[in-house]
């Protein structure tokens, strides 16, 4: 049965059509009687579920500082130094890892990652996104306050350590999207989540020069305890200020619960349906594949520059640590710009009619992926070093608009299953951060230019070889076997051109189009 679709005098669901009239199922408005709910004039000028969009941008950048940090601090943990004492003059080093040993280390935390995404979907289904998201962080912090301590310990209780961190880091994506399935309203999915998401690359940017100024100024242990420290500030205010859901905000305005409930649909509400996960489904789909292949293709020329960059600047371009620290950090700038300009864009389109929501994740993902392959060939061959700078800031820039492609998708196809399928989906993107660390490595042995050419390479054809599999089987529609049982769902008006495979609940019925 459909609810009663907004009248035509509007273009689109927004927040004065969304009404509570439009709602099909039963339910009292609020689980927070009104005369409970606090406001203030400062927060009624943001809109909760932007409050929650900043404090998850916040979150990963938390997320990525303390993941990336190590990167910069294992240069100068295996650095020589020159000291002088008495009049003698010996070279010295805290450890004296090879680049196979720092390969180790550098993917050790991957292992521990990939073991928690899909758990991690599941919970977060069970104990809510925001809980969740907030544990997983700050036990990371915790660990990367003791993380000097295990280093000087023992190489196997520094990996143990980077080990226990991924564990708790890799419930962070799945457990968002628990979030976002019941705060993001459909039309504006792809902007709340890459705004979100891109807090993962403004914290790349911060931690890598920050840390390499930290490792020059106070010593490398003091990259640990600032970023320690600062996640778990950042965990007590999401913890206290972000609800599990729009309904139990006592912030939120009538007006903004009432388009979340009326547009979002029974999860807005803390109403659980109870259908089980179609785990057979899950594995047997081509979108779901093609969402987990393209999530692979982009993380492995992200991880591979995430963790080698610092060095590529050192070995190659002749950076020292500051300086390495700075160019390592920019293209992640200009990610993360253009991350959230994806997101604007992913939504407008949709949102006007211009394209459809398939549509619209097959250009931002396949368009990413072959501009980032050209320019990763081009850095390869690139005899500067303001050249090889400037196509690989291009090659990442571009991954940016990926994300508002397939990063979005789960919750297109499968809304109330969003946090499983992104578990899903990382626990595939995951394999990279593993085997690339590894595989450079061994790569990389004379560290010449040659060498690093055949990294680009590879991060190139992987990019492309995702464009060609999300092309062809990547979809925007919401899957027969995500369907509500009882077909609850509510249509967009015809004249916003919106359609069901816009909404998070339907069956098709209101018609679509490709």
């Amino acid at each position: 049965m459909l609810a009663t679709p907004p009248s035509s005098a509007d273009a689109s669901p927004d927040e004065k059509t969304a009404i509570k009239s439009h709602l099909h199922y039963t339910q009292s408005l609020t689980e927070i009687p009104h005369h409970q709910r606090r406001s203030s004039r400062w927060l009624n000028r943001i809109q909760r579920r932007h409050v929650v969009a900043i404090l998850a941008f916040l979150g990963f950048c938390q997320v990525y500082a303390l993941r990336v940090n190590l990167s910069v601090a294992i240069v100068a943990m295996t650095a020589n130094r020159t000291i002088i004492s008495e009049g003698n003059t010996k070279i010295e080093q805290d450890f004296d890892w090879d680049s196979k040993s720092q390969g180790i280390i550098l993917s050790s935390f991957f292992y521990g990652y990939a073991v928690t995404q899909i758990p991690g979907g599941w919970l977060a289904t069970r104990i809510g996104g925001k809980k969740l998201f907030g544990l997983g962080i700050l036990v990371t912090a915790i660990i990367t306050l003791l993380t000097p301590l295990l280093a000087w310990t023992g190489f196997y209780y520094l990996v143990v350590g980077r080990i226990i961190e991924g564990i708790f880091e890799g419930v962070t994506y799945p457990s968002i999207h628990a979030v976002w399935s019941r705060w993001a309203p459909p039309l504006e999915r792809s902007r709340l989540v890459t705004i979100a998401f891109s807090g993962s690359y403004f914290g790349t940017v911060i931690s890598l020069p920050l840390s390499g100024y930290l490792a020059e100024t106070f010593g490398w242990a003091s990259i640990f305890y600032v970023f320690g420290t600062i996640a778990i500030i950042w965990c007590i205010v999401w913890l206290i200020v972000v609800s599990e859901t729009p309904q139990e905000d006592k912030q939120i305005t009538e007006e903004e619960l009432d388009y979340i409930r009326a547009t979002v649909g029974p999860a807005a509400n803390h109403v659980k349906v109870n259908m089980d996960p179609p785990w057979k489904r899950f594995v047997t789909s081509l979108p779901v594949w093609a969402i987990m292949l393209a999530h692979f293709s982009e993380n492995w020329g992200f991880y591979t520059l995430l963790t080698e960059l610092p060095t590529f600047m050192k070995d190659v371009l002749g950076f020292d640590l500051k300086h390495a620290g700075l160019l390592s950090a920019l293209p992640y700038l200009v990610m993360g710009t253009v991350v959230q300009i994806g997101g604007q864009l992913a939504d407008y389109l949709i949102s006007n009619g211009h394209l459809s929501t398939t549509k619209v994740r097959k250009l931002c993902t396949c368009g990413a992926f072959i501009f980032q392959t050209l320019f990763l060939i081009a850095a390869a061959h690139a005899t500067s070093a303001t050249a090889v700078v400037a196509c690989l800031t291009v090659a990442v820039g571009f991954g940016g608009f990926a994300w508002a492609g397939f990063s979005v998708n789960p919750l297109d196809i499968a809304p109330q299953f969003a946090s499983i399928l992104m578990g899903l989906s990382n626990t595939v993107a995951t394999l990279p951060g593993m085997i690339s660390p590894l595989l450079t490595g061994h790569l990389v042995q004379r560290k010449t230019p040659e060498e690093w050419q055949t990294v680009f390479y590879i991060a190139g054809g992987i990019y492309l070889a995702g464009a060609v599999f999300y092309a062809m089987f990547a979809s925007g529609k919401l899957q027969r076997w995500a369907e509500l049982p009882d077909g609850e769902m509510l249509c967009a008006d015809t004249h916003s051109r919106a359609s069901t495979e816009d909404l998070p609940f339907g069956s098709g019925t209101c018609g679509d189009s490709d």
